[in-house]
């Protein structure tokens, strides 16, 4: 899943040992704004130092976040996980081309785009194909029981 917009904040980096292989480990926490009509946030975490290190995130910069979501249990309540694995800087052309979208996908907030519908060009057959049969009459020429 890919998200755009502007990093508003950035939260205090927490780390830690883990438990089990006794290595460091490291999590930043950034905050992005869409920039829809109705603005939404999106908090989400980059995980490990050298990622942090290499995307560089700072306050104000416009960015394309592509986010891996996932949940966990823990206690009998479930938990959101998001997380930052490519972040590049914001491309406002990327949006606007269609080629970028595979087909029948619409950008974040945007309804799904659908063919019009020539009401006239559905109900006439095309050259060279049989016309329609015709509507439920209530009797049938097959023996199948339904």
């Amino acid at each position: 899943m890919e998200i755009s917009g502007k990093i508003i904040q950035i939260l205090p980096e927490r780390g830690g040992v883990s438990q089990r292989s006794g290595s460091e480990w490291k999590v930043a926490t950034y905050l992005l704004e869409t920039m829809e009509q109705y603005p939404k946030k999106c908090a989400f975490e980059v995980f490990g130092s050298d990622r942090i290190a290499s995307f560089n995130i700072q306050v104000g910069q416009m960015l394309t976040v592509s986010l891996d979501i996932d949940a966990h249990e823990y206690n009998g309540r479930w938990y959101n996980q998001v997380r930052a694995w490519k972040v590049a800087p914001y491309d406002p052309t990327a949006v606007a081309a269609p080629a970028a979208a595979p087909m029948g996908a619409a950008p974040m907030g945007a309804p799904a785009p659908f063919p019009p519908v020539d009401p006239a060009a559905a109900a006439a057959p095309a050259p060279g194909e049989a016309p329609a049969a015709p509507a439920f009459s209530g009797e049938s020429s097959d023996d199948l029981p339904f």
